[in-house]
């Protein structure tokens, strides 16, 4: 299953883009879409449903995962995200390619383990669980792979988990036990403390 996640804005749009299969994921491609502040707004809107539609029709996505804004200090920033995130599902409803939606508490909840993680610990769990071998950047696409991440986990443990389009707008994350994406991640955090301690005795 591929899944597509998106970090919206008209700025800078994030994509990352990843591969289920088994219980396995891998990062397929990732990257951010910046424009220029100086660029009318219709013509970025145009270049983020560009790229979007252009991502859909090369990687036939079977979801579509995309942060949720449900608070901002500055109106403004939040109404260019909300018109970049209305791009987005446009391009999504067009291809027939269902949406589902995630507070930033809950993504990072999900890679992390709690909500307040920072850029750098969103980076490093993402670089853990897709395998890769550096750290993804920039941040706007690490965000999007994480939010992809957070999508394919949630529907490989049933429908129930996902966050139907608009229907809420939580700043808790939802928790229901640990999950087998849950379980990963604390076995893949608890090797890597046991491969520093080893490196340090080693040193020693």
């Amino acid at each position: 299953m591929i899944v597509l996640g998106i970090d919206p804005g008209t700025a800078a749009l994030g994509y990352g883009i990843v591969g289920s299969s088994r219980g396995h994921l891998r990062e397929v491609d990732h990257g951010c879409l910046v424009t220029s502040p100086d660029t009318p707004m219709p013509e970025r809107l145009l270049a983020v449903h560009a790229l979007v539609d252009e991502l859909i029709a090369l990687h036939s996505p079977r979801l579509l995962a995309i942060e949720r804004l449900f608070f901002s200090k500055n109106v403004q920033t939040a109404f260019a995200v909300g018109q970049a995130r209305g791009v987005v599902l446009l391009a999504a409803a067009q291809h027939g390619v269902p949406v589902v939606e995630a507070t930033p508490n809950e993504v990072k909840s999900a890679i992390a383990g709690y909500g307040a993680a920072d850029k750098e610990q969103v980076q490093r769990m993402v670089q853990l669980v897709l395998g890769m071998a550096e750290l993804p950047r920039p941040d706007d696409a690490a965000d999007a792979l994480a939010i992809a991440v957070w999508g394919a986990n949630s529907a490989r443990e049933g429908s129930d988990r996902l966050s139907p389009v608009m229907d809420r707008a939580a700043v808790a994350p939802i928790t229901r036990g640990e999950s087998s994406f849950d379980r990963a991640v604390r076995e893949a955090l608890a090797k890597e403390a046991a491969d520093e301690r080893a490196s340090k005795r080693n040193a020693s």
